[in-house]
């Protein structure tokens, strides 16, 4: 199976909403998987796949914002679009400060749902390029010696040549050659760019300790 085609997961306790939503979405040569019950859907998901959520924010069993308590709590980023009643626009508006992309009120006009679900489509691709960039700088990284790691991070630090060497007990010429092999090993071409790089991976860091 090819994870980056797009997917769009549609989760509805009301089968003629799955059905009507999957034909609308497979009519703009999209695919589409229906399922419903949250608990169902969560059985199938897989983090892994290029994909959008839309779901019915009031369902029996698990309700949409349940549903969007899971998938915070299970580190799943997959960009959530509700669809809500009129009622329940304060619990969507809730929903889209805890992390949900958008909501859409019924009815709804087709195009109003392509159009969030195209823009939710392009928020996880960007994500996931984004991540795959940040894989490529882990093992960038793996390949660095221990020594050359040190130096590394003193360059990110500011520190020049000559202090890192005074610090590291050796010549200027040796931090000269270190620094020479991390450039080129991270496939940096400036220290803005290596400084960028390191920064990208630890803020992943960040944000898994948080999670």
């Amino acid at each position: 199976m090819d994870r980056s085609e797009p997917l769009i997961y549609v989760v509805d306790d009301d089968a003629a909403v799955c059905d009507s939503l999957t034909l609308l979405l497979k009519s703009v040569k999209l695919k589409a998987q229906a399922y419903r019950s949250a608990a169902e859907f969560l059985e199938h998901y897989d983090p892994r796949q290029h994909a959008c959520l839309v779901a019915d924010i009031r369902m029996p069993g698990m309700s949409g914002l349940e549903l969007q308590a899971a998938l915070k709590h299970l580190g799943a980023p997959i960009p959530v679009i509700f669809i809500t009643a009129y009622g329940d626009v304060p619990m969507a508006v809730e929903a889209m400060k805890s992390g949900a992309l958008d909501f859409i009120e019924k009815p709804f006009r087709d195009q109003d749902l392509l159009d969030r679900v195209n823009q939710a489509l392009a928020q996880d691709r960007k994500r996931r390029a984004e991540e795959q960039r940040v894989e490529t700088i882990r093992k960038r990284l793996a390949t660095l010696t221990p020594r050359e790691t040190e130096v590394m991070h003193r360059v990110v630090e500011g520190q020049s040549n000559k202090v890192i060497a005074m610090d590291l007990g050796v010549s200027q010429r040796t931090v000269e050659i270190h620094r020479a092999n991390v450039m080129q090993k991270m496939g940096t071409r400036s220290v803005a760019m290596l400084v960028r790089a390191v920064q990208s991976v630890e803020s992943g860091d960040n944000r898994s300790n948080s999670g």
